[in-house]
């Protein structure tokens, strides 16, 4: 009797070790995401990682997640191009391994300023005579986010300086933009996806353009990491990497989802996210050469103080993309 009540009990603590020891074993990962359209979804990411735990967290917006990521509060981070460029301009660890969507940025006038839509002559002879009245337009967006790097980049291909021809408006939080407009704060805001749809929805501002006409392009969101995470814990960087991969096809198939998750994480109503999708791409390549062409932009905007080039291509690891998708480098953007 003793000798089988021993026996039991050493085949229970040999099960319950070995699943401790699996358990143990499953890499875990924080990850971090904004709030805007095109970073929702990563909300969805733990559901579909398989051999990793992920803990997904919203910040408000992509600088917010990049400090947690270089002050190793978070493991990945859902962050844009921008702030890839940005954070190796101040000498932060980051590695790109994935991209995710882009688009969401869009250029919103107030009814007060009555720009017509792609009207670039009418806004530029409008910021001339604005600026020599001594009252230059006041154009907001949140400062060091896509939307704000877009803006300066089309407007400066227009001829008009971010630096010296408009009042910069720095509305740090994208859900207060639509205040602001309606307030009469601002004359311009360049706003991300949903909010740019909800103030167009609201009749707070008219479209103006869809920032797109710089070298950024519609770039927008890039999964980042650090390259002690790699080191310690590369099996749980794929696992997310192959997870994105993953959820950006069902998000090409089926917006539903989508929808769904903009909706219950923003409080806004289904008719908003469904207009917020019509601008954005679910895209898992690293654009190495726009990349290039962005650190470029970035310093001629005096955005950042030196060239990244070297830097930003270095850092830029294609083989979790590799591993997630079958397809070599040279398919996946480099």
């Amino acid at each position: 009797m003793r000798t089988s009540l021993r026996l039991g009990l050493v085949v229970m603590a040999a099960v319950l070790g070995g699943s401790e020891i699996a358990s143990a074993q499953v890499p875990k990962i924080k990850l971090g995401y904004a709030k805007c359209a095109h970073c929702l979804p990563m909300s969805l990411v733990p559901g579909l990682a398989k051999n990793v735990e992920v803990e997904a967290t919203g910040f408000n917006s992509g600088n917010d997640v990049l400090t947690a990521l270089v002050s190793k509060s978070i493991d990945v981070a859902q962050v844009t191009y921008l702030h890839y460029i940005t954070a190796l301009d101040k000498g932060f660890d980051v590695v790109a391994v994935s991209g995710q969507i882009n688009g969401g940025s869009e250029c919103l006038s107030s009814a007060k300023l009555n720009l017509p839509a792609e009207d670039w002559a009418t806004f530029k002879t409008t910021v001339a005579k604005a600026k020599s009245d001594g009252q230059p337009l006041k154009v907001a967006a949140s400062r060091g986010n896509a939307q704000d790097i877009h803006m300066r980049g089309a407007f400066l291909k227009q001829g008009v300086d971010p630096n010296k021809d408009i009042q910069f408006i720095n509305i740090p939080n994208p859900s207060d933009h639509l205040a602001a407009l309606q307030r009469g704060e601002v004359d311009m805001i360049c706003s991300v996806e949903p909010f740019a749809s909800q103030i167009r929805l609201a009749g707070a501002g008219k479209h103006f353009v869809l920032p797109y006409e710089q070298a950024a392009g519609n770039l927008t969101n890039l999964i980042v990491t650090r390259s002690d995470v790699i080191a310690s814990q590369r099996s749980g960087v794929q696992g997310v990497v192959s997870a994105v991969v993953e959820l950006d096809n069902k998000l090409i198939a089926d917006r539903a989802p989508w929808v769904e998750v903009i909706n219950k994480l923003t409080g806004l109503d289904k008719n908003v996210a469904t207009e917020a999708l019509k601008n954005a791409s679910p895209d898992p390549a690293i654009h190495r050469s726009q990349t290039l062409a962005i650190a470029a932009m970035m310093r001629d905007l005096k955005y950042i103080s030196k060239d990244v080039s070297a830097e930003a291509e270095k850092n830029m690891d294609y083989s979790f993309l590799e591993q997630a998708t079958g397809k070599t480098k040279n398919d996946l953007g480099y």
